[in-house]
């Protein structure tokens, strides 16, 4: 399991935790101004302290062992999101948590996304031979499409979307044919005109793709003078963006002039949690913010073109992706860029099935790194050995 490989700290990358914990703390702080004493900011220390156990884990056993299990990890994603369908509890019109005690849930989508990266990494990783192959590429998109339909089926459109932008991009470090992804962009581009041209044509309850909420917020980004109501939450979270200006109105204000004070932010603490950053700690705050999660972005992508296989590298591209992905939804609905959907800020958003499953994406990233470095050393020292 652990390859006889001695744990040395000069092969963990203490600038990725690093990173990774400022952001973290930072998030603790913004959701603690976000909504106080609710007792959001406690749980997710807890959640930290968690995550952080699991990270370590994570990091320390070898990845190609983790690997070997692939069809039970398979297995667990499928069983997690059948699972919620069943015993879920429904908040919203969807059904997506699973209630495990008092006030806390476990939402099974969020460990889903980091278990297919595994997947994928044993899928397209060891069978590099046929990845270039229709029959392979049909065979993957299959055995992705049945947990994308459990998501779908909950209704969570945005991570739908994510989870097939991730398997995208897997498909594209595992070398993928790119004239294949020219037949396949000639063939989903045309089908997507036609899905946005037929829900824009027939509302609910006859249209087939989307429930009444869905299509009211994709309705209100589309025709916004039409649907005015529908896009309040993301209006009032642009008006708190630009009022926190360069150095925000400061975190734990009791300004009457602020947005979130006058409970006009919905979701604070998890959706808009940007909303708060931008409101309170200004455009300075914001790009802080951003700037973290770029450089967490950055080492998982250095890492993975680093990385000792292919299985490494798409486990750091297939992570780096779901930071990409997440981050650019989250902060553009919060924006009004995007149609409103909910999915979490990574590392910032109040959850802790959020949080703990980035951080097992962190520890498996923090993983193909140790094993390198630990390889390469091994190499060394059987040449000086093989020398002498």
């Amino acid at each position: 399991m652990f390859k006889n490989f001695h744990f040395k700290l000069k092969y963990v990358n203490i600038r990725m935790i690093l990173l990774v914990m400022a952001l973290t703390i930072l998030g603790i702080v913004v959701i603690g101004s976000a909504v106080p004493g609710a007792g959001f900011q406690k749980k997710q220390i807890i959640g930290a302290g968690a995550g952080f156990i699991i990270m370590m884990v994570m990091m320390l056993v070898d990845y190609n062992w983790i690997l070997k299990f692939h069809w039970a990890i398979y297995a667990l994603c499928i069983l997690m999101l059948g699972a919620v369908l069943v015993l879920g509890k429904n908040v919203k019109g969807a059904t997506r948590w699973i209630a495990v005690s008092d006030g806390i849930s476990i939402q099974p989508s969020e460990f889903a996304k980091i278990l297919l990266v595994l997947f994928w990494a044993w899928l397209f990783g060891k069978n590099q031979d046929f990845i270039k192959k229709w029959k392979f590429f049909f065979i993957g998109l299959a055995l992705t499409l049945v947990p994308v339909l459990l998501i779908v089926k909950e209704p969570d459109l945005s991570t739908t979307l994510l989870v097939m932008g991730v398997f995208v991009t897997v498909l594209f470090v595992g070398g993928f044919s790119y004239k294949k992804f020219g037949i396949i962009l000639a063939v989903v581009v045309p089908v997507l005109a036609g899905v946005i041209i037929y829900v824009q044509a027939v509302p609910p309850p006859k249209n087939l793709i989307l429930h009444e909420y869905q299509y009211n917020r994709v309705m209100a980004f589309l025709d916004p003078e039409n649907y005015d109501d529908a896009r309040l939450q993301q209006d009032n979270s642009v008006m708190a963006i630009g009022s926190g200006k360069l150095n925000g109105k400061g975190l734990y204000n009791n300004s009457a002039q602020s947005v979130k004070n006058g409970n006009f932010i919905p979701e604070p603490q998890t959706d808009f949690i940007f909303a708060i950053v931008g409101e309170e700690m200004g455009f300075v705050g914001s790009c802080l913010v951003l700037g973290l999660i770029f450089l967490i972005i950055v080492e998982s992508v250095i890492t993975g073109a680093r990385a000792p296989d292919m299985s490494g590298r798409i486990i750091c591209f297939g992570f780096a992706a779901i930071m990409t992905l997440q981050t650019f939804i989250n902060i553009g609905v919060a924006t009004e860029l995007l149609p409103n959907t909910g999915i979490p800020l990574p590392f910032v958003s109040y959850g802790l099935s959020s949080l703990t499953a980035m951080f097992a994406g962190v520890g498996l990233v923090l993983n193909v790194r140790f094993r390198k470095k630990a390889l390469l050393e091994e190499e060394n020292h059987e040449h000086r050995f093989d020398r002498a």
